[in-house]
């Protein structure tokens, strides 16, 4: 299995598997951890390339992903997606910038 869903777009923007063997129940385990952001990724007030710019974040950062959701399908470094992960209020980062160990989701959905 790919480390990030196949597709397209681009932007430098910006689960671990559960012992239970299911991606909905290691979703719920696996909220509110903590995860390495790549490389260096602009923050967005929401899951896309079309919204503010409201920070930045640079490679080797920890970030919490409190909740994913489905946004815009970004091409970052470690691959294609179309989730976006919620680091803060209003604060969102594509996936494919930050190393969950999954090309799935690994926290709740927003």
């Amino acid at each position: 299995m790919s480390e990030k869903l196949a597709g397209r777009a681009t932007e430098s923007e910006a689960g671990t598997a559960g012992e239970s063997g299911t991606e909905e129940l290691s979703a719920t385990a696996t909220a509110a951890a903590t995860y390495t952001v790549v490389a260096d990724v602009n923050v967005r007030s929401g899951p896309s390339t079309s919204y503010a710019i409201v920070g930045r974040l640079s490679a080797g950062t920890r970030v919490t992903i409190y909740c994913q959701t489905p946004g815009q399908n970004i091409t970052g470094p470690l691959g294609t997606s179309n989730i976006w992960d919620r680091v803060g209020s209003g604060r969102y980062v594509s996936d494919t910038y930050v190393r969950t160990g999954s090309s799935g989701y690994v926290a709740p959905r927003c």
